[in-house]
């Protein structure tokens, strides 16, 4: 065994040879394996011990017969304690991924410090097959039913080419003690039913079942290198389309109305993830590419299908996952992180003689006597000041909202404006009104309203400058 595991390291380029490394050590048959097979081959080991204090003085026992195991060879051993339930309460998480944050950001800390290559650890094949059989039971996406990868980062897990077969005739033969942790045989864990009852029921279909699991993951796991190829096309595609340049672009204004009407004027928020629908409509498979693209943005399975299955409906539907909502536009799914920016109040008011204002907006006001130069822009406006009422007025759009636009005569709608705009949801409701008592007098950045217009009667002037 000791030649499979020198060639599976070699294979997969796991260790260069003599490398330090930090080998997590329980106690445990795998470990204790790991642990002599990697000194034999030359590996110059530390070993590294997590006290998680759940199993009461079986976990103080582990930790006893590991401390005295390394000091009987001479084998450089850390040690930690952890209060795994409390991180636990205090993260919201399982005490099963408490205890695996714990152990992982500990062994990476002393990794550093200790200046060695890679982490070790003791998954060996069955490990892999449990993991396939359990994510599939879950649900899962190609990569789950690849199992349990020989490198992530800077941890390797030499032993996936044995069994534990394999492992446990390995120990009986060197005659390495080990301890044995109660939990393995209880089959409230889904890992450990999955072992001591499911597979063995499948070993009644084919006694080599672990075997041919472990080469379909294997085979899997090639196939999802051409997968994963694909999906980052798409996702080049679909992302990178240029619609914040051209959006940017179409940013442009003119006239004392602060802004034209010529197209989308509004600029993609830097936190924004557009995917474009009509592409991905024309894709080989939009599901599989929409579950991808959203998944690692923490929206479940069945959400990421409703998504799927709204992307003919009328735009304005939302969906949320753990910390993005996503918004169903004309063109766009457009996703945002969850609780971006303050949160602000209704109203905004500006006093009389305010010279500048940087919250909720970046304004500058000044009164200036006819003639004045007008410059054109979306971020200027110049209004009559006679004709202002203060204090003016600073606050979101409402449904109802309507005004006269710059160089019509008519009213008209937010909501119909919004449309000819094709602004989308997150766009509305991105979007701040500048009111003169009751009237909007400015959609900020976009359109002035035509009643507040610098005239030849004009005598005064109050210009406000945006700073986005």
């Amino acid at each position: 065994m000791l030649e499979r595991v020198r060639t599976y390291i070699e294979g997969e380029k796991l260790l260069q040879p003599y490398a330090k490394v930090i080998v997590g050590l329980s106690g445990g048959t795998d470990s204790m394996a790991l642990i002599d097979i990697l000194t034999r081959l030359g590996y110059h080991c530390i070993a590294a011990h997590c006290n998680f204090h759940l199993r009461g003085t079986e976990s103080d026992r582990d930790a006893d017969f590991v401390k005295g195991w390394c000091e009987r060879h001479a084998i450089p051993l850390l040690s930690i304690d952890f209060d795994t339930c409390r991180h636990a309460r205090e993260q919201r998480i399982s005490i099963e991924m408490a205890a695996r944050e714990l152990r992982y950001d500990w062994f990476e800390k002393i990794r550093q410090e200790q200046g060695a290559e890679a982490i070790a650890v003791a998954h060996h094949r069955d490990d892999s097959v449990e993991t396939v059989l359990l994510n599939l039971v879950r649900g899962t996406g190609i990569k789950g039913l690849t199992g349990i990868p020989a490198r992530n980062g800077q941890v390797v897990r030499p032993l996936l080419a044995v069994s534990r077969t394999d492992i446990e005739a390995y120990m009986a033969k060197r005659s390495i003690p080990h301890v044995t942790d109660s939990t393995n045989q209880e089959e409230l864990y889904v890992r450990n039913l999955i072992r001591l009852r499911i597979l063995p029921e499948l070993e009644k279909i084919n006694p080599k079942v672990k075997e041919a699991i472990h080469r379909t993951s294997r085979n899997l796991a090639e196939v999802e290198k051409l997968y994963n190829r694909s999906i980052e096309e798409a996702r080049r595609a679909l992302w990178d389309n240029g619609v914040n340049e051209e959006n940017n672009e179409n940013k442009k204004g003119s006239g004392n109305g602060g802004g034209s009407d010529n197209g989308n004027s509004k600029s993609n928020n830097s936190n924004e993830i557009r995917i474009n629908i009509g592409l991905l409509q024309e894709s080989a498979s939009p599901q599989a590419i929409l579950f991808e693209l959203l998944s690692p943005l923490g929206f479940s399975s069945s959400t990421i299908q409703d998504i799927f299955d709204s992307l003919d409906d009328e735009p304005g539907k939302q969906f949320y996952g753990e910390s993005y909502r996503l918004i169903k536009d004309r063109e766009f799914l457009l996703l945002h992180p969850l609780g971006e920016g303050p949160a602000e109040p209704e109203l905004f008011l500006i006093e009389a003689g305010v010279g500048k204002i940087d919250f909720p907006l970046k304004l500058t006001l000044r009164l200036k006597t006819m003639p004045v130069a007008i410059q054109k822009g979306a971020r200027f406006l110049y209004m009559d000041a006679d004709k202002v009422t203060f204090p003016l007025t600073l606050r979101r759009w409402q449904p109802g909202d309507w005004f006269i636009p710059f160089g019509m005569k008519g009213r008209k709608k937010l909501s119909d404006f919004f449309v000819d705009k094709k602004f989308s949801l997150k766009d509305k409701e991105d979007t701040w009104l500048l009111l003169s008592g009751d009237q909007v007098a400015w959609v900020v950045g976009e359109r002035s309203d035509d009643r507040f217009r610098v005239t030849e009667a004009t005598k005064r002037v109050l210009v406000i400058e945006w700073s986005s």
